[in-house]
């Protein structure tokens, strides 16, 4: 999927423009050029004019910084000055027919002030996301409501903001398939569900309490209006625990999949914190004890080396780690000397788990983390 830098780009070069400034020192710091200019243009803050000599400043299309150029960015005021080269309504009319994101805010009266605020937070972060790759316009909230509004500290002129229900907001687009990401869904997300036009992510944070489950609730009231639903879940490695369950970040994983050409696995890495890493570490562990029994005491013992092997695939820092250990009242130890102990060992069955038994009073290689 081309994103408005690619389209930004395409439509210079058709121009036979291979670089542009700018008329201030806006745009200096940003990382992508090409996607912030374009993002101007789009909103009608400006255009591209051709000036009559070189900007101080320029950029080629690949980003890179040239000496100067006969074509830059400016506001639209100034186009009774300059010759207008690129004006916002041309650009627009390029753009692709991107899928809009939809934020259902349906359950937003079960959430608490702060929990609202959260929400008004994730959805500012989500444009910032879309913003990025495509205009941010892209972003829809739905059932937003004059409080909703009131909290909301974002461009709520660059959004969506819908306040009637979401299937009315699709029927209006002629929508009649969308994508509901669901956690408790079967079936995964992949490739072949970005065909449609409309991706649900439900507007829910602390998903405790009385918001359980209330996301498959959104995908019924779809389907009772004769919308078509797929119901579909992210996952790490098969399993959605340690998946990120912040709107933003759930949104990010479908643009790096969609745009960036992630793989699931690499998308969730790139979009998970170390707390939604510690969810999986805490599940992920237990699989891998081996249990000694010295005089009498059990020890949960895994390798020290698992911290290398998940560190892999779970964004974990050592301290993550070893405050899993001690949660789970665990002890980590070199291989090697895992492999010692079992020679040492003798294998027994008890309470219907292995144990090795190590019959001595002491042993000085078990030791705590700490």
């Amino acid at each position: 999927m081309k994103t408005l830098a690619d389209v930004f780009r395409e439509t210079l070069e058709e121009k036979g423009i291979s670089s542009v400034g700018t008329l201030s020192k806006r745009f200096r710091k940003s990382k992508n050029k090409l996607q912030d200019i374009a993002i101007e243009i789009v909103h009608g803050k400006g255009a591209i004019f051709k000036v009559p000599e070189k900007t101080a400043v320029a950029w080629d299309l690949n980003g890179n910084q040239v000496e100067g150029s006969y074509y830059a960015y400016a506001p639209l005021c100034m186009k009774d000055k300059f010759e207008p080269v690129l004006m916002p309504e041309e650009l627009r009319r390029r753009l692709p027919d991107w899928p809009y994101f939809i934020i259902d805010l349906y359950h937003w009266d079960k959430h608490t002030r702060k929990e609202k605020g959260k929400i008004c937070l994730q959805v500012n972060q989500s444009y910032g996301l879309l913003r990025d790759y495509l205009t941010g316009s892209e972003l829809a909230v739905t059932w937003a409501n004059e409080e909703f509004k009131e909290m909301f500290h974002g461009p709520l002129d660059r959004i969506t903001a819908y306040e009637g229900p979401t299937s009315e907001f699709l029927k209006e687009r002629g929508i009649d398939e969308v994508v509901l990401l669901d956690p408790w869904a079967d079936e995964v997300l992949s490739e072949r569900d970005f065909d449609v036009k409309a991706f649900i992510i439900g507007g829910i944070v602390d998903t405790g309490g009385n918001k359980k489950k209330t996301t498959p609730k959104i995908g019924e009231e779809l389907e009772s209006v004769g919308i078509r639903v797929r119901r579909r879940k992210i996952v790490l490695k098969g399993d959605v625990v340690g998946v990120p369950d912040r709107i933003n970040r759930i949104l990010g994983i479908i643009l790096k999949m969609m745009i960036d050409g992630k793989s699931m696995d690499e998308a969730v890495y790139e979009m998970q914190e170390p707390l939604h890493a510690r969810w999986r570490l805490r599940k992920e562990l237990p699989k891998r004890v081996t249990r000694y029994v010295v005089d009498g005491r059990v020890y949960r013992v895994v390798e020290k080396e698992l911290f290398e092997e998940y560190s892999k695939w779970l964004k974990i820092r050592w301290e993550d780690f070893v405050k899993v250990l001690r949660e789970l009242d665990l002890v980590a130890l070199e291989r090697k000397r895992i492999h010692h102990l079992n020679k040492i060992s003798n294998a027994r069955i008890i309470n219907g788990k292995l144990h090795r038994v190590i019959l001595l009073k002491r042993v000085a290689m078990l030791c705590y983390n700490c």
